[in-house]
C-alpha cells in the first residue's frame, strides 16, 4: 500500500498525476473520502497525466463527466468518464446511468468520487483511493 502525505491542493495534484502513471488500461478507480477531501482535485491530477485539455470538474449534478486524453506510454488516445454518485440512492439509479456501457469501453478509465454504490455493482473490480484528513490544517492522506 502506498501512503502519501499532502500538505495542500499542489501536492493532492502531483499525487494524482503519480498514481495514474501506474493505472492499467481500463482500470476503474474509486475515490473515497469526505466532503472537500481533496477527490477532484487527485482526479484534476490524474486528467494532468493524460493530457486531457479540458477544464476538470465534478460531475456531481450531472453524474458523469466524459474527457479525452492521451495515454503517452500505450500511443493511444483514452476515454475518461469521471463519475459523482454522490446524489445516486440505489443500484437502479446507477444502472439508469448506463453505467455497464461506460465499463464496456475498450481505451477508458472510469475515476469514480463517492463509489459506494459501484462497489456493490456486479462485475467491478476498483482500484481504491482513500483521502482523508491530515494532523495539520490543509493536510491530506492519500492511500492507495
Amino acid at each position: 500500500m502506498t501512503e502519501i502525505v499532502s500538505r495542500n491542493p499542489e501536492e493532492t495534484f502531483e499525487a494524482g498525476r503519480k498514481f495514474a502513471a501506474g493505472l492499467a488500461q481500463n482500470s476503474v478507480v474509486g475515490l473515497y473520502g469526505n466532503l472537500g477531501s481533496g477527490k477532484t482535485v487527485f482526479v484534476k491530477g490524474i486528467c494532468d497525466y493524460f493530457n486531457v485539455k479540458n477544464d476538470v470538474n465534478s460531475p456531481t449534478f450531472i453524474i458523469v463527466n466524459e474527457y479525452t486524453g492521451f495515454d503517452n506510454a500505450r500511443k493511444s488516445v483514452l476515454n475518461i468518464y469521471h463519475f459523482d454518485l454522490y446524489r445516486l440512492k440505489n443500484l437502479k439509479e446507477l444502472t439508469d446511468t448506463g453505467f455497464e456501457n461506460y465499463l464496456a469501453t475498450d481505451n477508458s478509465l472510469c475515476i469514480i468520487e463517492w463509489p459506494e454504490l459501484a462497489d456493490e455493482y456486479k462485475s467491478v473490480s476498483l482500484v481504491k483511493v482513500n483521502l482523508s484528513p491530515g494532523d495539520s490544517p490543509g493536510e491530506r492522506i492519500i492511500k492507495y
